[in-house]
């Protein structure tokens, strides 16, 4: 099993901006974080509203990366925030090579489940999270939906333990990384075709690392649409309001391809900090140069970058076959 606490490490490397919180809207379903950079990032919303929370109101020109710093606290509300805060990094960055859906109409929460379809038909498949109209496919297939809060057929989320080593497919809700359920859900999946979905997906090429095989995240197309929906309570109207799903596969081959850009577009910045750190002293600045936790952050993220490509490229090379079960 590998270390429950990668995943967390790993975000908090990834979300290594300089951006201040611009906003950050918790809504009745989805919690949206604005920086001051023009990114926006969703998580989805505590299920139990709450009246206490101390912070409400001093987040506003909070650096993103103090409260991305919140993704390894218990308390729901603050995981909530910083998984928003780092998908508002995350978002802007080049998208993988990814399959836009574009549904229409109702029913355009379900998008992913329709987009893979065949391959479900007859299976035995889980699925972590309540999606709205799921019970549309339970004639197709022996589907396993599994809840905190289950209602109707759904079962409760010990029964993850038991079902989810026998699915041959299991889709899991990215709300499973900020309610710390992600680790063990991932590695009862192993053997399961996985695929990790939602809005609180993060944009992330290291998930194929804990058998992960498809990211299906979301693209915001207008972002004051999906702001002004999600703000008056919108729950799956967001699917046709400012964003839509793209399913990207994990192969070692796309993992290498995406992780070799970002390792590129990570090394321009550190190149670009270095040159202006550069300038400053040569300027005759006594102070330290303004940028060098930024720097900092930068060089460890490329580090980390580094060594996830390279078991990748030992193992594959620019070869790499299709990652099967």
């Amino acid at each position: 099993m590998s270390d429950p606490k990668r995943i967390y490490e790993l975000l908090l490397d990834s979300c290594n901006s300089a951006a201040l919180v611009d906003e950050l809207m918790i809504g009745l379903v989805w919690t949206l974080c604005r920086n001051s950079e023009g990114g926006t990032g969703l998580a989805m919303s505590p299920a139990l509203p709450t009246r206490t929370l101390s912070w409400s109101g001093s987040l506003k020109g909070k650096p993103i990366i103090d409260v991305a710093a919140w993704i390894l606290e218990w308390d729901s509300y603050q995981a909530t925030a910083a998984m928003a805060a780092i998908n508002s990094c995350l978002n802007s960055r080049p998208l993988p090579e990814s399959i836009p859906l574009e549904p229409q109409g109702e029913g355009a929460n379900l998008a992913v489940f329709d987009h893979f379809l065949p391959h479900l038909l007859g299976k035995n498949v889980a699925v972590i999270g309540h999606y709205p109209g799921i019970e549309r496919y339970r004639h197709l297939m022996q589907l396993w939906v599994i809840e905190k809060q289950p209602t109707g057929d759904d079962l409760p989320d010990a029964a993850a333990e038991f079902l989810l080593p026998n699915a041959d497919w299991v889709f899991l809700t990215g709300s499973s990384i900020p309610n710390k359920t992600f680790p063990r859900l991932a590695e009862l999946a192993r053997n399961a075709n996985t695929v990790l979905m939602g809005p609180t997906v993060p944009w992330l090429p290291q998930l194929h690392e804990f058998g992960i095989d498809y990211l299906a995240g979301i693209e915001i197309n207008d972002a004051e649409d999906l702001h002004h929906t999600a703000a008056q309570g919108g729950g799956v109207r967001i699917f046709s309001h400012g964003l839509r799903y793209r399913i990207a596969e994990l192969t070692p081959a796309s993992s290498l391809a995406w992780l070799k850009r970002q390792i590129a577009d990570c090394a321009e910045q550190k190149n670009r900090l270095s040159r202006e750190m550069e300038r400053w002293y040569a300027d005759g600045n006594s102070q330290r140069f303004p940028d060098h936790a930024l720097l900092e952050r930068t060089h460890q993220r490329l580090s980390g970058l580094d060594s996830s490509y390279k078991p990748l490229w030992d193992q594959y090379g620019e070869t790499s076959p299709i990652n099967a079960k």
